[in-house]
C-alpha cells in the first residue's frame, strides 16, 4: 500500500469516528414517559421529551427523570401508640414526579428523600393514635399519612398519590388480649339476642293467652292439641293436668238431666 494513501486514510478513520462519538452524544430518545432536564454549561435550560432530543456535545448533559408512578415500601417501624402499645407497622406509597426540573434541583434523590419523609411520617402519626383506632380506623389514618407527606414532597414536584398501612404486628401479649376481648364481645352480644327472643316469645305468649282467655272453646281446643303432641312422644307413663274448665259442660249437663 502507498504511504501517502496510508497516511490519508488514517486520519479519514479518526474524523470519522469523532463525527460518530458526537452524534452519539448529540442525539437522545427519551420514552413517553421520560423527561430530559438539559444544563447548558452548568446552567439550566429546561425539560425537553419525549421524542428525539439534540445535544450540543460537551456543552449539554442530560438528567433523565421517569413520569412514572413508582410504588415503593416503607420498612417496617418501631412505633409506640397514644396508649402506650409498641407495634410494628409498614407501609407502601404511591408517588411520581409532576415536575421533573424540581426533582433534579430541589433534591438530590427524590426517591431516597421520599423513603425518609414516609418513615418519619409514619412513626409520627401513629405514635399520635391509640391501637383501637390504628386497628379500625384505617382509611381515616392513610388519608392523613398522604396529605402529610405530600404536602413535604411537593416543593421537590412530588405528587404522593396513596399511602396504606400494610401490617400491624402486635406483641404475643396483646394479640391474647384482644382475643379474649372479641370473644367476650361474641358472648355478649349473643345474650343480647337470647333475651330479645325471649322478649319478643313472652309478649306472643301474652298475646295468645289474651285472645284463648276470650274463648272457652279455644282454651279447650288448644288442650286437646296438646294432648295430641305429648301422646306422639314415646313415654311410658304420662301425666297430665285437666282443667275443670274442660269438664264443666259436662257437670252442666248432668245438673240440667237431673
Amino acid at each position: 500500500m502507498n504511504p501517502n494513501s496510508v497516511s490519508l486514510f488514517f486520519p479519514l478513520i479518526v474524523i470519522i469516528a469523532l463525527g460518530l462519538f458526537i452524534i452519539g452524544n448529540a442525539i437522545r430518545i427519551l420514552r413517553e414517559y421520560e423527561r430530559g432536564v438539559i444544563f447548558r454549561l452548568g446552567r439550566l435550560v429546561g425539560a425537553k421529551g419525549p421524542g428525539l432530543i439534540l445535544l450540543i456535545p460537551i456543552v449539554d448533559k442530560m438528567v433523565k427523570v421517569s413520569l412514572r408512578t413508582v410504588p415503593m415500601d416503607v420498612p417496617p417501624q418501631d412505633i409506640i401508640t397514644k396508649d402506650n402499645v409498641t407495634v410494628k407497622v409498614n407501609a407502601v406509597a404511591y408517588f411520581r414526579v409532576m415536575d421533573p426540573v424540581k426533582s433534579v434541583i430541589d433534591v438530590e434523590d427524590y426517591i431516597y428523600a421520599t423513603s425518609q419523609i414516609a418513615q418519619t411520617t409514619l412513626r409520627s402519626i401513629l405514635g399520635q393514635q391509640e391501637l383501637d383506632d390504628l386497628l379500625s380506623n384505617r382509611e381515616k389514618i392513610n388519608q392523613e399519612l398522604q396529605n402529610v407527606i405530600d404536602l413535604q414532597t411537593e416543593p421537590w414536584g412530588v405528587k404522593v398519590s396513596v399511602v396504606e398501612v400494610k401490617n400491624v404486628d402486635l406483641p404475643q401479649e396483646m394479640q391474647r388480649a384482644i382475643a379474649r376481648q372479641a370473644e367476650a364481645e361474641r358472648e355478649r352480644r349473643a345474650k343480647i339476642i337470647h333475651a330479645e327472643g325471649e322478649l319478643q316469645a313472652a309478649e306472643k305468649i301474652n298475646q295468645a293467652a289474651l285472645v284463648l282467655g276470650q274463648t272457652p272453646v279455644g282454651i279447650q281446643l288448644r288442650y286437646l292439641q296438646t294432648l295430641v303432641e305429648i301422646a306422639a312422644e314415646k313415654n311410658s307413663t304420662t301425666l297430665f293436668p285437666i282443667p275443670i274448665d274442660l269438664l264443666k259442660p259436662f257437670f252442666d249437663n248432668s245438673k240440667a238431666q237431673k
